[in-house]
């Protein structure tokens, strides 16, 4: 029968490993926490984009969607300037 047993490299070699693990749990832990609170922030938005559109869509008029335009009227247009001033 064999018995193991460990010396005194070896328990220093095993301290010496799990200290780094930890180290490694305490540095990798905050950010896989913020990925999951990320991840879980963009479902409630997706959902809350959902519930909005099919709110939108219960609610909207029987009409059509986009108003209707009379022969020879143009759209609005913004009254900012369409191309930006270059420099001399």
């Amino acid at each position: 029968m064999t018995v193991v047993s460990m010396e005194t490299t070896h328990v220093e070699a095993l301290i010496g490993m799990l200290t780094v693990l930890g180290l490694l749990v305490l540095m990798v832990l905050p950010a896989v926490l913020g990925i999951v609170h990320e991840r879980r922030i963009d479902r409630q938005l997706k959902q809350a984009g959902t519930d909005r559109a099919a709110a939108e869509r219960r609610h909207a008029p029987a009409g059509p969607s986009r108003p209707e335009r009379t022969r020879g009227t143009r759209p609005v247009r913004s009254a900012g300037p369409h191309r930006t001033a270059r420099a001399a």
